[in-house]
């Protein structure tokens, strides 16, 4: 029971069911916007269950092999882990994520070919972010590495279940995501800053400080959704979804908390990280359900 217990705090079910959501959301976004009515009901299900599971498992492989890798940094700023205290091995945490690696890969197989190929390609990102050349270590190119998989790649791998991924609409909405995550994402840094000096990984939080840091970030989480008006305007993706611009509000209080830099008593990380967290899934799961009601 106690090694249940280490594997699925191991896991981060937390960061798993936001994954399943936002997919299976932007799935069925593709399959009324592409305007595909033959399909079956049982034929949509054993077609988005499997590939929303897909996601799951990337992200559960990735947050063991991310663990595994940075067992000395969590020795020193997160020492509540189920690896700094002993629950799961390194071991166990390598095998674990490598079954859950290929399991996804060979479930993506189950959708068509393009799914697989984004699948492949997000696993390819989040192995080397971890392991050498462990793009993490590298100042600039770790946000890009945790951008492009789970904003850029994620969105498009969705929308590749029932639709054209190289469309303009779901390529401009998986660019806004990246953009805001690459700024977004150094809100998971701030605790680490110490451990990740000392283990030699260069982050905006370690070598420019928290205040630089949250204004750097500030600009790119702007710009993501000032974005959105151009490109209505010079009709890229339509009108309906305007109401994304205001996900601005959202990165001003991100912002905010980054700057303030307070601990989440309930989380192991930061306010600024849990908004962004829910951010990227309200900006997700918002552009899925406005894109079905007006498709």
């Amino acid at each position: 029971m106690k090694k249940i217990r280490g594997i699925l705090e191991l896991l981060r079910p937390f960061t798993l069911l936001a994954p399943i959501i936002v997919s299976i959301s932007v799935m069925f976004a593709s399959l009324v916007y592409s305007g595909k009515n033959d399909i079956s009901y049982y034929s949509i299900i054993f077609t988005v269950v499997p590939a929303g599971i897909c996601f799951a498992l990337l992200n559960g492989a990735s947050n063991a092999l991310n663990q595994s890798t940075d067992f000395i940094e969590d020795r020193i700023s997160k020492p509540y882990r189920p690896l700094p205290k002993g629950k799961v091995t390194l071991k166990e945490a390598r095998i674990l994520s490598f079954l859950l690696y290929i399991t996804a890969i060979l479930l993506s197989l189950m959708i068509n070919v393009t799914f697989s190929l984004f699948i492949l390609l997000i696993s390819f990102f989040s192995i080397t972010y971890s392991l050498p050349p462990r793009m993490k270590k590298f100042l600039i190119i770790n946000q890009i590495w945790v951008a492009i998989p789970r904003g850029f790649l994620g969105i498009l791998g969705s929308w590749s279940v029932f639709g054209d991924p190289f469309q303009k609409l779901p390529i401009s909405i998986g660019c806004i995501a990246a953009i805001f995550l690459f700024g977004g994402t150094s809100t998971k840094d701030i605790l680490d800053a110490e451990a990740d000096k000392k283990a030699g990984n260069k982050t905006l939080i370690n070598v420019f400080g928290i205040r630089k840091t949250a204004y750097i970030s500030f600009i790119f989480m702007i710009l993501a959704f000032t974005l959105i008006t151009p490109l209505i305007l010079i009709g890229i993706i339509e009108f309906f979804l305007f109401p994304l611009t205001f996900l601005i509000v959202l990165s001003f209080l991100i912002f905010w908390l980054m700057i303030h830099n307070r601990k989440n008593e309930r989380g192991e990380n930061t306010p600024s990280w849990t908004l962004m967290y829910a951010t990227y899934f309200i900006y997700a799961l918002s552009f899925a359900i406005i894109t079905i009601c007006f498709s």
